[in-house]
């Protein structure tokens, strides 16, 4: 089977299972719990630094791990870096068969710092019964020095290891998400898959093949070229519910929304369907000389992309609209022929939008609140990422035309 640390909602899963791999998961939230039995995920609950190794012992063909990334992470305190060489010591120790964890816990400044150190407690008891033939890792990028501790240390047990920082966007995901990557194997020399897409179109030549230019958001939502949908209107209150969709918090009409949220942006002498970057605002009932962008959170240097450019980084916070979509004047508009008209309110981002961004299926089964669901997907792998991953070591061949995830 292929063993699955931190599985989360299923961003390595998704693939394995549109693969035909069996695989199991150790997670321990309930909702990503839940989320993975509603995608037919099979999952143990548990505490992975607890979870004994020895029910595992001769039974894992492949290792994954995506310790949770909050510790390192730029949108919190990064108390993980304070920590790290107290992680890179566990590591050490439980590559040798110490288990000083409880130890170098006490002295953590995040007790989420240790849990990238647990991969290691699992390499090591697998090593005396039958190592995995492939291993995969995923990190935010300040994790990489550790990455390649792991490396070094899986070299001398006769890995072939690749680590290094990777882009999603460069395998057709939508958004510029960036992540430390370790990729290991006993049976072929460990390396990056081959990216599909570029930041700008790239033919094919004699020294490769070519690759298509990033997914935009208004590609990965089904928006079209030139018509953007009518946002949606959250239900406050209730257990599925929270705050209003608008920052006033007065409660709007699903028509106002719709004027609201009303524009186009049609993409003159194009012919592949995509919008044009900074071209002219179409006509529009109201809201004229506006078009949609979207802010990755509420502080003042937050990343704001276009609706034809990939998203920036997803994350999520205690709220579940940090995320939102905002409205910026066009080029037609600016210094041309007055200021545009009054802007169209923020709307926030739905839980299928940040799904759909992350490159999981429309209809993914989301359980859990809104904020349950956004925490969720922000710290999920995303599975078209996952994908290129893992085909080399399951037997799988990829193309950058092969969308079957994205379906």
């Amino acid at each position: 089977m292929v063993l699955d640390l931190f599985a989360g909602p299923g961003g390595w899963s998704h693939p394995l299972k549109v693969f035909g791999i069996r695989e199991v998961g150790l997670e321990w939230d309930q909702w990503a719990c839940r989320t993975r039995a509603a995608a037919g995920q099979l999952t143990i609950r548990t505490d992975v630094a607890l979870y004994p190794t020895w029910p595992l012992a001769g039974r894992v063909w492949g290792f994954i791990a995506s310790p949770p990334c909050q510790a390192w992470s730029m949108a919190g305190k990064r108390l993980g870096l304070v920590d790290q060489p107290l992680v890179h010591q566990a590591v050490a120790d439980l590559a040798a068969g110490r288990d000083t964890r409880t130890r170098l816990l006490t002295a953590c400044q995040d007790a989420r710092s240790l849990l990238a150190a647990e991969p290691m407690r699992y390499l090591h008891a697998l090593k005396t019964v039958g190592q995995p033939e492939w291993i995969a890792m995923e990190e935010v990028p300040d994790v990489l020095p550790l990455w390649r501790q792991y490396a070094a240390i899986l070299r001398t047990w006769g890995f072939s290891v690749w680590t290094g920082i990777l882009n999603a966007a460069d395998y057709g995901v939508p958004q510029t998400r960036k992540r430390a990557i370790l990729l290991a194997s006993r049976v072929r020399t460990a390396e990056p898959p081959e990216p599909t897409h570029a930041q700008a179109a790239k033919p094919e030549t004699l020294f490769g093949p070519g690759r298509e230019r990033w997914v935009s958001m208004a590609e990965a939502l089904g928006w079209g070229a030139t018509d953007r949908p009518t946002p949606t209107v959250c239900a406050g209150g209730g257990p599925g519910g929270g705050p209003e969709p608008f920052p006033s918090g007065a409660r709007k009409t699903l028509a106002d929304a719709r004027e609201l949220g009303r524009w186009k942006h049609p993409a003159p002498g194009r012919t592949d369907g995509r919008p044009q970057r900074g071209g002219p605002a179409g006509k529009t009932t109201r809201g004229a000389g506006w078009a949609r962008s979207l802010r990755s959170n509420n502080q003042a240097n937050a990343t704001i992309r276009t609706v034809d450019e990939p998203a920036g980084t997803l994350f999520f916070g205690h709220r579940a609209n940090e995320c939102v979509w905002v409205a910026e004047p066009t080029a037609a508009k600016l210094g041309v022929d007055g200021p545009p008209g009054p802007a169209p309110e923020a709307i926030r981002i739905t839980a299928a939008e940040a799904g759909a961004l992350q490159s999981f299926p429309a209809d993914y089964p989301w359980r859990g609140n809104k904020g349950q669901q956004f925490s969720q997907i922000g710290n999920a792998v995303p599975p078209r990422l996952a994908a290129h991953l893992l085909a080399p070591h399951v037997g799988v061949t990829l193309t950058r035309d092969d969308f079957t995830l994205a379906a």
